[in-house]
């Protein structure tokens, strides 16, 4: 259903600004979904419209966290860290105090364990699919994909820290 109404609003904007050559034609039938060829994939590409299809699906807005507000999450205690860096990284470059350590490898396996088996792996509270999870790396690539992986479990509160481990060292002076 809501692919539906994209496509017909994505029609309807494409063809207000002029792109005839964006679908030939589009048959949208009671049943289903007919797209005859060719389609232009530009269309899923295209941010605006990618953005406006968002607000009709069930993937959860994606939001950076700042260092002030994770500093503010942590204090408040509003949300589970979890640091998607390899156990010798965190050893040789240091962790965000309150984080739990997650490699990258193993979220996906560890946000569908049982909470007990998360607690004895990873030594802290499994987080809820209503929980607020801020996820953390050394620069910011591997906690967006961690963030993408939690979404899709069906996390709905999943935020992303792009300065990561760099950017938290810089602001607390311990490089």
């Amino acid at each position: 259903m809501a692919f539906r109404v994209c496509l017909r609003s994505s029609i309807v904007a494409r063809r207000l600004l002029g792109d005839s050559n964006f679908l030939h034609s589009a048959f949208v039938s009671s049943s289903r979904t007919l797209l005859p060829e060719p389609v232009n994939t530009r269309l899923y590409t295209t941010s605006a419209l990618w953005l406006g299809c968002r607000r009709f699906g069930s993937v959860p807005q994606i939001t950076d966290v700042t260092y002030e507000q994770l500093k503010k999450l942590l204090v408040g205690g509003e949300a589970a860290v979890i640091d998607v860096r390899e156990p010798w990284e965190l050893r040789e470059y240091g962790s965000i105090p309150g984080s739990l350590n997650v490699p990258l490898g193993q979220v996906s396996t560890a946000l569908q364990l049982d909470p007990e088996e998360f607690n004895e792996k990873y030594g802290g509270e499994m987080p809820q699919k209503v929980d607020n999870i801020v996820f953390t790396c050394l620069a910011g690539i591997r906690s967006k994909n961690a963030l993408e992986m939690a979404s899709e479990l069906g996390y709905k509160e999943v935020q992303h820290y792009p300065g990561g481990w760099q950017d938290w060292a810089k602001n607390e002076h311990l490089n």
